[in-house]
């Protein structure tokens, strides 16, 4: 039987295989297939890892994860609270940063891996590595050097100071969590991660210009990238449009995987992707909080009869809020499973 690993690199060779690969990124979902609260979940690594096991094998798709809840990245330079949902992602609560004094005060650890906020994350890669290592892809969730100081000092304040300076301790600030973003990318790899999910906001024009996207987020972009090598890296814009900075991307820094939001034009996305890469359609998973049986099925049939012509194609989901009815995360992927048979 072909593995979720071999069905991804068909995808990416354009090879034959049995069907598309399908993400599916039940991240909160884990606390409800244990019976936990939030916050009781995510204190264990052994608690995802095996949230992510189990879902695996009732649901069929193809990858795991590796991922907590963002903040943890905000953990790892010294944040000291998160505020836990009962229903919802975590949030950070504690900001590093609160005077521009602080960014010359904040210090990147030498050693992901040693870091105490780090220890239930090798423990969740150990388990997952030892019982699906190599088959299925484990995923990790990287936050870019420009997204990174709006879990420091708050969006609003990072905004701030990334258009109006000073211009010296905005760019202090970015080089110190590249420095960060760099060693996270080296500790998950280390520790087993498959795939880096690249999380760029910035690196879409929906959230920033297109003059600043081009002098302010593209050269990060490029550095972070060449930093990493774009091996095993997905271009992820937090689910805000890309096809307008995707021939930019590709040509600076030679990524080839792109997960297109929902909002963008899919056919004008698999055309400017083409062979040369890997397009992942991602559904509006938000709306299937309230859609029909019939509207999912009908959604992911629309898509797979747009990505799936010439191959290089990946169905995939994004946020996958904690309240969707498991009844429609069932429907989605037996759609995708079906719609996305090569002999169907």
């Amino acid at each position: 039987m072909i593995t979720s690993m071999e069905r991804l690199r068909a995808a990416v060779n354009g090879t034959p295989a049995d069907r598309i690969p399908v993400f599916c990124n039940l991240l909160d979902q884990g606390a409800k297939e244990l019976g936990l609260d939030l916050e009781s979940y995510y204190t264990s690594g052994e608690h995802v890892a095996e949230a992510q096991l189990r879902m695996l094998r009732k649901y069929g798709h193809d990858n795991v994860w590796s991922l907590f809840y963002v903040g943890k990245e905000a953990e790892l330079l010294g944040c000291k609270q998160i505020l836990f949902a009962s229903e919802g992602p975590p949030n950070v609560l504690d900001f590093v940063i609160r005077t521009l004094e602080d960014i010359d005060a904040l210090e990147v650890p030498e050693r992901l891996e040693e870091h105490p906020a780090f220890t239930e994350q090798t423990r969740c890669f150990e388990i997952l590595r030892h019982e699906i290592g190599g088959t299925v892809p484990i995923c990790s969730y990287i936050s870019s050097s420009m997204t990174i100081p709006a879990m420091l000092m708050g969006m609003e304040r990072w905004l701030e100071l990334l258009l109006l300076g000073p211009v010296e301790k905005r760019d202090l600030l970015i080089a110190k969590c590249h420095e960060f973003f760099v060693r996270e990318v080296q500790a998950c790899r280390a520790a087993g991660a498959d795939i880096i999910v690249y999380a760029n906001p910035f690196g879409s024009t929906d959230f920033v210009p297109m003059n600043i996207f081009t002098s302010l987020s593209l050269p990060w972009i490029i550095r972070d990238i060449q930093a990493i090598g774009p091996a095993g890296v997905v271009y992820y814009c937090g689910m805000a449009r890309m096809n307008d900075v995707i021939a930019t991307v590709r040509e600076q820094t030679g990524l080839g995987a792109y997960y297109v939001s929902p909002l963008d034009d899919l056919a004008e996305a698999k055309q400017m992707i083409g062979t040369q890469g890997l397009t992942c359609g991602v559904i509006n998973d938000i709306r299937l909080i309230e859609w029909t049986p019939d509207e999912i099925r009908q959604e992911v049939k629309r898509m797979m009869a747009t990505g799936m012509p010439g191959g290089h194609f990946l169905f995939g989901t994004g946020v996958m809020p904690y309240c969707i009815p498991e009844a429609n995360i069932r429907t989605m992927l037996d759609a995708a499973y079906e719609y996305g048979q090569w002999l169907h």
